[in-house]
């Protein structure tokens, strides 16, 4: 339940922010252009609370919220009084409006580059990209990638962190190669090409990184356990934070990857577990849980382990000046709205499965999980549905911005506004396909929780 109500907080909170910044933009260069807006409401439906200021222009919190607009003046909707037809937003120049319907989106991406700006000023925690294991026969052992590798770049951009990582091999993906650029500790670097014109994977199941056969490296497991889960074996047996395993059955245990072997096949089974806690040593008595899994039946115990610490200079912190930081805000802004381009050109070709697509729901749990780890991580979190929000936005779809600059553009070009007719037709068209689209989303975020 106190993930459900975090993740809930977090997205509406997420979402209200980002709807603000794109329909503030939407306002703001209304109000620049001359047209008088009448309202500017986050959320759908009836208002809970609405304040009207000196211009005229109502500002309400609504009660649904999942979006927002702002209502400007028309005289395709509203009865228009002579004295201010010059006002209204249909009475404008093709050029202001334009501007007014794109400055939503822009603002997006400003508002995205701002939050990574703050980001950046305030540092953020990362690991450097070095490889643990390469799975035998997979694409990256093919290309010689090996363990303790570090993978400084994916073509031409540099890779700091395993972020970058996966935003680079998403890009790749369609294509028939890959090069990778890496270094070792007894190496210089050396780029290495991956053949990946097979290379398919299932979003739901596994990442992008372990279907090439990489898993990044992690310091190992202790034997200190660090949590104990409730209603479990572990907790009814007395297991405690700190405890070091010592012993199953009598029969020393030396790595955590064999206790977790030995429990996982013997499910249901009693067994004596020995603890050495704060110099002293108990015998506890355990019964095995069972969990179900796709191939049957294994043992667990509710118990996860404290991890050796992290070799030096593997985690860093990135943190920049005031200057330096506009920078590094500005180019990450720019690769996220060039990559969310790229995944839809992949949608359409069919280079990446729908199965890819996201919605509300999965939303909701990265906006719950990022605010879980912070403010920075939040902030990231919020660059990046931004900018995804604005490129969205600016598809050619009759129901979104994009869909309105079109029509403009075609009346810029032919001197004369798209047909009502023609205009109501796409505005069908557009409403359908995106409620496709959303019901794909809704399906994938459903049978992902499954």
């Amino acid at each position: 339940m106190f993930e459900f109500l975090r993740n809930a907080g977090a997205f509406i909170i997420a979402l209200g922010i980002l709807v603000a910044v794109h329909e503030w933009g939407h306002y703001y260069i209304a109000r620049l252009c001359g047209v008088y807006v009448k309202r500017f409401s986050i959320g759908f439906g009836k208002p809970i609370w609405s304040k009207v200021d000196k211009h005229g222009t109502e500002f309400a919190l609504a009660a649904i919220p999942l979006g927002g607009y702002v209502r400007m003046l028309d005289e395709r909707v509203d009865e228009v009084p002579p004295e201010m037809a010059s006002q209204a937003f249909n009475n404008k120049s093709v050029g202001k409006r334009m501007a007014i319907i794109a400055a939503g989106p822009g603002v997006n991406f400003i508002f995205a580059a701002i939050a990574l700006y703050a980001m950046f000023l305030i540092g953020i925690s990362t690991i450097k990209p070095v490889i643990g294991e390469v799975s035998p026969d997979s694409i990256a052992a093919q290309a010689g990638l090996t363990g303790n590798m570090e993978i400084i770049a994916v073509g031409s951009r540099e890779t700091p962190d395993w972020e970058a990582v996966n935003l680079e091999l998403m890009s790749y993906i369609g294509q028939e190669s890959m090069p990778v650029t890496v270094v070792s500790e007894s190496d210089s670097a050396r780029q290495r090409v991956l053949d990946i014109a097979g290379w398919n994977f299932d979003p739901d199941s596994e990442s992008p990184l372990r279907s090439l056969g990489i898993s990044p490296f992690r310091p190992g497991a202790t034997l200190t356990v660090a949590y104990v889960a409730e209603q479990t074996a572990a907790s009814e047996a007395g297991l405690q934070q700190n405890d070091e395993i010592v012993a199953l059955d009598g029969q020393p245990v030396t790595a955590w990857e064999d206790l977790v072997a030995q429990i996982k096949n013997r499910p249901g089974e009693q067994v004596e577990i020995r603890v050495n806690r704060a110099g002293q040593t108990y015998d506890l008595s355990a019964t095995i849980g069972r969990r179900d899994t796709p191939e049957g039946q294994d043992g667990y115990l509710g118990v996860s382990p404290f991890a050796e610490p992290w070799p030096e200079g593997y985690v860093f912190t990135h943190q920049y000046g005031l200057l330096e930081a506009v920078g590094k805000a500005v180019d990450k802004t720019w690769r996220l709205m060039t990559l969310s381009v790229e995944m839809i050109g992949k949608l359409i070709t069919g280079d990446v499965s729908v199965k890819n697509l996201s919605g509300p729901i999965a939303i909701a749990q990265g906006a719950g999980n990022s605010a879980g780890y912070g403010l920075v991580y939040f902030l990231s979190f919020l660059a990046l549905i931004s900018v995804n929000l604005g490129i969205v936005n600016l598809l050619p779809l009759p129901m979104l911005d994009g869909g309105h600059l079109m029509y403009f553009t075609i009346e810029w070009i032919t001197g004369r506004p798209v047909p009502e007719e023609v205009q109501e037709w796409g505005f069908r068209i557009g409403a359908m396909l995106l409620f496709t689209i959303m019901s794909i989303a809704i399906f994938n975020d459903i049978t992902r929780l499954s």
